[in-house]
């Protein structure tokens, strides 16, 4: 049988051809390979330059590549964060004619690691925490997807820092399986899986003395599994909301920020009986809400403060869906956050008099008055709206405030 590459791009088969697909893998020559690091694997796997892109090749037999290469595509296709596959090799020979196996080719993805060869750090515990949540993320991701990975581990899952944010990639899909939706027994048994070869890598790196000291390998693997029901419950369960009934949204909001989830993006998609809220969280790092919100806003805060701006734009970015219809820039992003700056922050600040603000900045003063809607709107059992909280935190909280503040002078 002759060579054949097969690609989906024209220009990745004159790249892949000068490779030495004639020699076993074990044996190709130091000066094509790149060292990066890489977990382990029940296949010879090697990093190799083609051109200028650095590719990830993999020996196995001809069926179950071409059969991991198409559902690599598939995910590619439905926006799984995933490696990017390139090609299968077949028909492979030695220089004597006999046969070698297939291989596939993904392109390596520029600035990851193998979550195993972070681990190898001595990271602290809370670094692996947020590690955790990341893979947590790809994990119920890849579910919601109808995917099946059947063999999550720590070495077939890439981490990558993206513009600030923490973020997890499939890197093995040689067991996985693609189902229009999967039953709550495939879900289990793929977080299960999951729990055992994470623990299994950890008890590894415990005895080769890699692991920090004060992690438990086994319950650090059962974090996957907590991590992974709580985002599932709040990301599933369907929520319809009553007109009027504005902070139910930011209920929502708040819950995954307590699980450890900050809201990157939202959809609010209208219907006859209300508003169903869906969420897509990513894991994000410190100064990711700083330099989103200055971005898009030209407000400096701080970090705190920086995401709870953020969540009320999103929330009222998700309401001006009817806003100049048919004109597509009054929709984007930025512009619908300068009209919020316009309409909504500064307006309401300028109505706290400065008298009353005390040292507190303008992003502090909204963020104040941002939580007094949440507590009366919690309390009425509907949203009151900004101006009735801005109203009520004048006459009730404010002054209080002052009293407190303001020293007592000797007599």
């Amino acid at each position: 049988m002759a060579l054949q590459i097969s690609a989906t791009n024209p220009e990745h088969p004159v790249l892949l051809l000068e490779l030495p697909w004639d020699v076993p893998l074990e044996e190709w020559p130091e000066d094509i390979l790149v060292p990066l690091p890489r977990g382990i694997s029940r296949h010879v796997v090697r990093y190799a330059r083609a051109g200028d892109e650095v590719i990830a090749v993999k020996e196995l037999a001809e069926r179950p590549a071409l059969r991991e290469y198409e559902l690599l595509r598939d995910l590619d296709r439905i926006g799984i964060p995933a490696v990017d596959p390139l090609a299968v090799v077949t028909g492979r020979a030695d220089g004597v004619g006999e046969p070698l196996e297939s291989v596939l080719v993904t392109r390596h993805l520029g600035g990851s690691m193998p979550y195993r060869s972070m681990f190898e750090t001595t990271m602290r515990p809370a670094t692996m925490h947020r590690l955790m949540d990341a893979l947590a993320v790809l994990l119920v991701r890849l579910h919601l997807a109808g995917f099946a990975w059947g063999d999550c581990s720590l070495s077939n899952t890439l981490f990558r820092r993206d513009a600030g944010a923490y973020a997890a990639y499939l890197v093995d899909a040689e067991t996985g399986d693609l189902y229009p939706q999967l039953s709550p027994g495939q879900r289990e048994y793929d977080l299960d899986l999951a729990r055992v070869n994470i623990s299994g890598e950890l008890l590894d790196l415990e005895a080769s003395g890699a692991l920090h000291p004060s992690v438990d390998a086994i319950e650090f693997g059962m974090e996957i599994c907590n991590r992974y029901n709580a985002l599932w419950e709040e990301l599933t369960r369907t929520s319809v909301y009553p007109a009027g009934k504005y902070h139910f949204i930011e209920r929502r909001i708040r819950r995954l920020n307590e699980l450890g989830f900050d809201v990157a993006e939202m959809q609010i998609e209208h219907s006859t009986n209300g508003d169903t809220v869906t969420f897509v969280p990513k894991v994000v790092d410190a100064g990711h809400h700083q330099r989103q919100l200055l971005r898009l806003t030209g407000l400096d805060t701080e970090e705190n403060q920086a995401r709870r701006l953020l969540n009320d734009l999103e929330s009222w970015m998700a309401t001006q869906d009817d806003y100049a219809p048919g004109d597509p820039l009054a929709a984007r992003p930025e512009v619908l956050a300068h009209r919020w700056v316009r309409d909504v922050f500064r307006p309401t600040v300028r109505a706290v008099p400065p008298e009353l603000r005390g040292s507190m900045d303008s992003a502090e003063i909204y963020h104040e008055l941002l939580e007094h809607r949440w507590y009366l709107s919690e309390h009425a059992q509907h949203d009151i709206g900004l101006g009735t909280a801005v109203e009520d935190y004048i006459e009730k909280i404010l002054p209080k405030a002052r009293e407190t503040l303001e020293p007592t002078l000797p007599e």
